[in-house]
């Protein structure tokens, strides 16, 4: 998944940065409204954490731009982050758009539950594991399984994971994995996508466990459930 942190504070910036790609996942980063919303017309976030005071375009008015001409047609959800901490604050931050309001300062550990909790907003995710046939991640403890055998994964190989288990039976694009799972400073035109793919692919199935991840030709990869019809039912390959 793919986040945003916005905010002046350059330290608090990079702190939040660090600690949200130590979880897993791919972070950019801005310091100001201008600068989030043009990051925001090009990379479709799954999360933004924004500030709410800063100079010139606050977030207020990146939110509310967000919500009115939301990039792709599909609004990111939004995790206000504010010093200011007074019940109308709060209203006018949800009013304007944002999904939920947290108040500085904060412990790191609620601000990664609640975005959990946000990226877990999609029909029939609703929980903190992800269940796909017999594999299971477990989003929260950062674990990940097949039937009794665990995962050793990456930490980019769990993002990988996550994203597939969060659109079972999608084909998903090679660059829809780019804009989601890797952040602003991957280099497209190399091919870490289908590497990071195939080690993923690989530990996912070992000996006599079957396939889970289909390379569909010409359009993308895609996770699919062994009750599915198997491999290359459609013309899909590995």
């Amino acid at each position: 998944m793919r986040i945003l942190v916005v905010d002046d504070e350059a330290d608090l910036v990079d702190a939040l940065a660090r600690g949200l790609r130590r979880e897993g996942y791919a972070v950019d980063t801005a310091t100001d409204g201008e600068e989030a919303l043009a990051k925001a017309s090009w990379t479709p976030y799954d999360l933004i954490c924004l500030d709410l005071t800063m100079p010139g375009i606050d977030g207020l008015e990146v939110c509310e731009r967000l919500r009115a001409e939301p990039p792709e047609g599909v609004a990111p959800r939004v995790l206000m982050l504010t010093a200011r901490d007074t019940l109308e604050d709060r209203i006018q931050g949800l009013d304007v758009g944002a999904d939920d309001y947290l108040v500085k300062p904060f412990a790191f550990d609620e601000l990664s539950a609640r975005i959990r909790s946000l990226l877990r907003r999609d029909p029939g995710r609703s929980g903190a594991v992800l269940r796909v046939g017999d594999v299971e991640v477990d989003t929260a403890r950062h674990r990940a399984i097949r039937g009794d055998r665990a995962l050793d994964l990456t930490a980019k190989e769990f993002a990988l994971l996550r994203y597939f288990m969060s659109h079972p039976g999608e084909v998903i694009s090679q660059e829809r994995l780019l804009d989601h799972v890797w952040d602003e400073h991957a280099d497209p035109f190399t091919n870490t996508v289908r590497v990071t793919v195939g080690t993923l692919r690989r530990k996912l199935s070992v000996d006599d466990e079957a396939p889970l991840l289909e390379t569909v030709v010409g359009s993308g990869y895609r996770l699919v459930e062994p009750s599915d019809g198997g491999p290359g039912a459609d013309g899909s390959v590995r």
